[in-house]
């Protein structure tokens, strides 16, 4: 295949936001090789290292962690490379070193048994941060491995707070303040304008270029960022309201569900769906992924999520329906703006019983 057909620069604005970015067709076993040499040179021998899901909240805890511990080598893992993350930091950390974990829930702990027991063996400590939903089994299962567990509260806390406040020494007065812009991001309660400017540059930015921006300025971004930020946010604009006008709403049960389709930035998609009458919205992206957001009137994302395979906050979910067999049903999904993905969310909603679940 050429390579002008999955580089994305040559296509036009609304064909780029209705396909997922070169690295989709990349395959896992070629990606996945790259991605451990670089972990492995990186981290080899460390003897702390911290697993994190590498969006603000988790580069935040690495930030903090070497600002306590004096160092901090990490793994980047998505929820769904949790147990590979965890296997990777046995085998390539430092023999009774310190391991944490951070801003990552184990949607079914079984999957992370194996890994989880082999890195309490070898490693001095692990220490886990969180602040997702957990069910009591899912905690029960992570401690009785041997680990640390502290999970926050999640309508109050970020992972970076619960580090924060874990961690026996004080931190840095701009980590501080980092932990508590990171919050207002993360929860999504949008008081400071800078926690966009921490979202976004930790989304288009090399997660070590992030970290050293961070531990030296925090949030006070330096010129050089802003006006990178500033550039890079006349895409991201198009791209939402590509995706606000392709939304639909749908009406179940009690609530307005705004659903649409594209590479996009969820929250300000569900934001504007909820300024226009949605009490939750579902973000289906082309590379098969979704994002469920809630509101004050819709509190049980994570519960949606869990139906297919996901989990996350009451308010913030997110999962990857598993109805993607080969590149037909790719094909299919993209053709038809993610209608089987869509209809399987849907379906989701009308399945939830009529009392939240507890946790």
């Amino acid at each position: 295949m050429q390579d002008w057909v999955i580089d994305d620069q040559n296509l036009s604005p609304e064909r780029k936001s209705l396909l997922p970015g070169k690295g989709f067709f990349i395959p896992d076993t070629v990606e996945d090789e790259v991605k451990e040499r670089e972990i492995e040179s990186r981290v080899s021998g460390a003897s702390v290292l911290a697993v994190v899901d590498p969006d603000a909240d988790g580069l935040g805890c690495v930030a903090i962690l070497r600002d306590v511990l004096g160092e901090a080598a990490f793994i980047p893992a998505s929820p769904h490379e949790l147990a590979d993350g965890i296997e990777q930091a046995a085998e390539f950390g430092e023999a009774g070193g310190e391991v944490f974990i951070c801003d990552l829930a184990p949607d079914d702990p079984e999957e992370i048994n194996e890994a989880l027991a082999g890195l309490t063996e070898h490693a001095g400590s692990v220490t886990w941060y969180d602040h997702h939903q957990w069910t009591d089994a899912a905690k029960e299962a992570v401690r009785d491995a041997g680990v640390e567990l502290v999970v926050g509260d999640s309508e109050t806390e970020c992972t970076a707070d619960v580090a924060a406040r874990s961690l026996d020494e004080d931190i840095s007065p701009h980590l501080e303040e980092l932990a508590a812009v990171t919050r207002d991001h993360d929860l999504w309660i949008k008081e400071d304008d800078r926690s966009d400017d921490l979202a976004d540059f930790s989304h288009w930015s090399e997660p070590e270029e992030y970290l050293e921006v961070i531990e030296e300025h925090g949030v006070d971004f330096p010129e050089e960022v802003r006006e990178f930020l500033a550039e890079r946010r006349v895409e991201k604009e198009d791209r939402i309201e590509r995706a606000v006008a392709r939304a639909e709403m749908h009406e179940i049960r009690d609530w307005t569900v705004g659903v649409t389709y594209g590479r996009c930035s969820q929250n300000e998609v569900a934001e504007t769906l909820r300024e226009q009458g949605a009490d939750a919205a579902v973000i289906v992206k082309p590379a098969g992924s979704a994002s469920i957001r809630g509101s004050e009137d819709f509190e049980r994302a994570h519960e949606v999520a869990r139906q297919v395979g996901g989990g996350g906050h009451p308010r913030a979910a997110g999962c990857k329906p598993r109805i993607y067999e080969d590149m037909l049903d790719y094909a299919h999904h993209w053709t038809t703006r993610g209608a089987p993905a869509k209809q399987l969310l849907m379906k989701a909603f009308w399945n939830l019983p009529e009392e939240p679940a507890e946790e």
